[in-house]
């Protein structure tokens, strides 16, 4: 053998062991990066699924939600300055009543309504109002006068404005019954001020609208029924217990 071809002999064995080690280097890169998997090709960007967990259902726990708190027993004593409960907050119970009376011409109109409060959660507050309405007027000379009574329960919020001022609207509904006429629907919706006196005293001008549907007519084209309507302003004063 001549010295060319054991050199030729050599040079061809380092050619081929050089491509099989970077073969083997590209393969393991390949491996390590997961671009190819057990004859699979990877394609976007991701981890391969035999990498992942298994698949399962999630449950997860709704958050809390906020429940109103109403004091032991339902009512709060000593509400007001001095207290440590003020107007407003839940538990508070409020006892009084509302005047009111117009005289205009030949028209006396007079109503007088005692009422009950008491707040269930904060600046909420649910009421009894019984309303008494008596009016009068003279006619050429002839007087007639009428007279209602309301029995109603109204919601209403009230929203403090100061410290000592609260803004209040409430709708109350119920019954009413005039006379001759008898019973019938009844609904009074109220807007005005709740105004902080002394050291549980709330005094509380306010705008008033009642309707009442206590009298049916009838008549050839069928039964109508007929309403009562009156609007003023009332001063009501009620105490905290």
């Amino acid at each position: 053998m001549k010295f060319s071809h054991v050199v030729f002999t050599m040079g061809v064995m380092a050619s081929v062991t050089a491509l099989s080690s970077a073969s083997f280097a590209q393969t393991g890169s390949n491996i390590s990066t997961g671009a190819a998997v057990s004859g699979s090709v990877q394609v976007g960007s991701g981890t391969p699924p035999a990498a992942l967990p298994p698949s399962r259902s999630d449950n997860d726990p709704a958050p809390r939600v906020a429940a109103p708190m109403v004091p032991a027993g339902g009512i709060v004593s000593q509400a007001g300055i001095g207290g440590s409960t003020a107007y407003g907050r839940p538990g508070v119970v409020e006892l009084g009543g509302s005047i009111g009376l117009t005289l205009a011409g030949d028209l006396t109109q007079f109503n007088i309504s005692p009422t009950v409060g008491w707040f269930f959660t904060d600046n909420l507050q649910l009421s009894g109002i019984v309303g008494f309405n008596y009016s009068s007027t003279t006619t050429n000379g002839v007087s007639t006068s009428a007279s209602s009574l309301n029995v109603l329960v109204e919601p209403s919020y009230h929203l403090p404005l100061t410290q000592s001022l609260f803004a209040f609207l409430g709708v109350g509904v119920g019954l009413g019954y005039a006379d001759g006429p008898g019973a019938g629907f009844a609904l009074a919706p109220r807007l005005g001020m709740n105004i902080m006196v002394g050291r549980s005293g709330i005094l509380t001008p306010a705008l008033q609208f009642v309707y009442s549907t206590s009298e049916v007519i009838r008549t050839p084209q069928g039964t109508f029924i007929g309403g009562n309507t009156s609007f003023g302003l009332n001063i009501g004063y009620t105490v905290m217990l």
